[in-house]
């Protein structure tokens, strides 16, 4: 009888708490963008294929100990039971068959799902067409805040993510000195902000709301207040926000990106009017401030044989000792294409996507042969 008290104890225990947990705005399994949509249903059929095991094992647990208690004479008692292939056959295929579902659909999720995959539709009525247009945010996570630029309209801003509703977003990620990690629960999953590198994510919120974004990734004692305004509006009402945030009177220059870039806690929402073409780059690459060598310049460097016997026609000498005569600058930037062709819905086979990069060679010195 003591299992069953126990049992009995614990759901009595658990009914209140799920009852006060159904006043929850509960974001992630009630999200405002398909691809947030799409990952919730991935996680609730998983969840539901697991629970084809594992209520029943929980059922029968109590069943057992109620049907084999002490006390009940008419159980059959069989002490040299030691083999059912029936009872073989339903241990064995149920949860084989489970895991072959759960692996197909976790294949699938993966490639379909990749945070790197530009979206294929803006939800299960509406396909990507050649007419969608992409907006682009270029996202930069610094001690403690969270910096926007948005380099098709030449403006950005701390602490606040716009995007227009039903319209893809392409997000390039990096961050200034530690690792963080780029959460918005309503727009998909999250994703690593890095120094020195770039993630990606693809993501769309099909209507006007707003909401707030986060860091899921501990970097430090203002970590807690480093969260950001989010909001998705009309196309209309975004490019008003363009046009009110090109009247700030701040620039993002390089300088005044460095100011920004020092710690600081619970930082207000801030505008910039206009932003340095190419200060994404500076930022992704190190070197920002001014005559520091970017971390493609030391790469190019380094395959070239450093700064030793291999490398020496790179190396002139002068009057204040040697200096380098062949150094790389910038890689160009990406085009900023907004046009998103459609995507190939057919079914996904082989070995999935190829690597999101692959078509990238590693940059060379100026005028390196």
């Amino acid at each position: 009888m003591k299992p069953v008290l126990r049992t009995s104890a614990l759901l009595a225990c658990l009914v209140p708490v799920c009852l006060t947990m159904a006043g929850c705005d509960m974001v992630v399994l009630d999200p405002s963008g398909d691809v947030a949509a799409r990952q919730r249903d991935l996680l609730l059929i998983s969840t539901w294929l697991m629970l084809l095991i594992i209520v029943p094992v929980m059922a029968l647990v109590v069943w057992f100990a109620w049907r084999y208690r002490h006390n009940n004479k008419e159980a059959v008692y069989e002490p040299d039971w030691h083999h059912s292939m029936r009872l073989e056959l339903v241990i064995w295929s149920a949860p084989l068959l489970i895991i072959i579902c759960l692996g197909a659909i976790t294949w699938l999720g993966t490639h379909l799902l990749d945070p790197y995959r530009k979206l294929d539709r803006l939800d299960k009525q509406r396909p990507i067409t050649t007419e969608t247009r992409e907006l682009v945010v270029q996202v930069v996570a610094l001690d403690w805040k969270w910096l926007f630029i948005y380099p098709q309209h030449g403006v950005a801003s701390v602490n606040e993510f716009v995007v227009p509703a039903d319209q893809p977003v392409s997000l390039r990620i990096t961050a200034s000195t530690v690792m963080n990690s780029f959460y918005v629960p309503e727009l998909a999953g999250m994703i690593y902000a890095m120094p020195g590198m770039q993630t990606q994510l693809h993501g769309v919120l099909n209507k006007p709301l707003e909401t707030q974004g986060f860091s899921a990734n501990y970097s430090g004692a203002g970590f807690s207040g480093m969260k950001f305004a989010v909001r998705s509006v009309s196309p209309a009402e975004f490019d008003g926000w363009v046009a009110k945030t090109r009247e700030s009177t701040e620039s993002l220059t390089r300088a005044r990106y460095l100011e920004l870039a020092k710690p600081s806690e619970r930082h207000p929402i801030a505008h910039f009017a206009k932003v340095d073409d190419r200060l994404f780059d500076y930022v992704l690459g190190n070197c920002v401030q001014e005559g520091r060598l970017c971390s493609h310049d030391m790469a190019a460097i380094d395959r070239r044989g450093g700064l030793g016997l291999a490398s020496i026609r790179n190396v002139a000498y002068g009057p204040e000792g040697k200096y380098l005569t062949g150094m790389c600058t910038l890689p160009e930037p990406e085009p900023l294409n907004d046009v998103l062709m459609p995507s190939n819905r057919s079914p996904l086979l082989g070995a999935g996507l190829p690597h999101p990069r692959a078509d990238r060679s590693p940059p060379l010195l100026a005028g390196a042969e």
